[in-house]
């Protein structure tokens, strides 16, 4: 991926916690310290709903959007995907090419935030993005982005955690009101695009990690028909 990604990205196979992070600081600073409160955070295993929707589609490009510690990313990688995966923290990209080196396969590491990372747009056959922390904004950015890095023929795969955007701020430092979430990106959703998947479901959760206590998804796929 000269190639689009390249030119306007800063990107990676090494990524160094000083390599150039395009993004707002202090939501890097954020989960920087989530990831290095913990050797491992997530369970290191790829996520169900990617696995499962992922199994028909023919490898092409894919966008991993807060790809964490790499196992989604790795998976994809290793299934023939050209993979290029996103993410806001360097600690957990540093983790993630470790992995991917391990495994002897290439992934394209973009160190920024999804509305700031200069994507080519409708350049990837999929896009994942599973339980993204992505922050809600007047002009919809990271929605617009989502759907702007979708190619025609496309697929846009995203998935949360089932009853997140109804918990009341007061349960926790988390409000509700400041995330993206499926419904929000399907209202945005016209008729250059068709609904595959708009589901509530049971969870296929790999074993351990952060979030294993989630029992339900939100999932959406959605193909983009031009």
């Amino acid at each position: 991926m000269t190639d689009p990604i390249a030119a306007e990205t800063p990107a990676s196979d090494t990524p160094s916690p000083a390599d150039g992070y395009v993004g707002d600081p202090a939501v890097r600073a954020e989960w920087d310290n989530r990831y290095a409160d913990r050797q491992q955070l997530w369970s290191g295993q790829p996520n169900g709903a990617l696995v499962a929707e992922a199994a028909g589609l023919t490898p092409g490009r894919v966008l991993d959007v807060g790809c964490g510690e790499g196992a989604d990313a790795v998976w994809l990688a290793r299934g023939g995907w050209d993979v290029t995966a996103l993410e806001v923290s360097g600690v957990a990209l540093e983790r993630a090419a470790g992995h991917a080196r391990d495994a002897g396969l290439t992934v394209r590491w973009v160190h920024a935030t999804l509305t700031e990372a200069a994507l080519p747009p409708a350049s990837f056959d999929l896009v994942s993005a599973q339980y993204p922390a992505l922050l809600r904004t007047p002009d919809a950015a990271a929605e617009r982005a989502l759907l702007a890095a979708v190619a025609p023929g496309g697929v846009l795969l995203l998935v949360h955690h089932a009853g997140m955007d109804t918990h009341q701020p007061h349960d926790s430092d988390f409000d509700p009101a400041d995330y993206v979430w499926p419904s929000m990106v399907t209202a945005r959703l016209n008729h250059d695009w068709e609904v595959e998947v708009d589901e509530q479901r049971p969870r296929v959760a790999p074993d351990g990690g952060a979030g294993a206590h989630h029992t339900d998804d939100l999932v959406l796929r959605a193909r983009r028909l031009r």
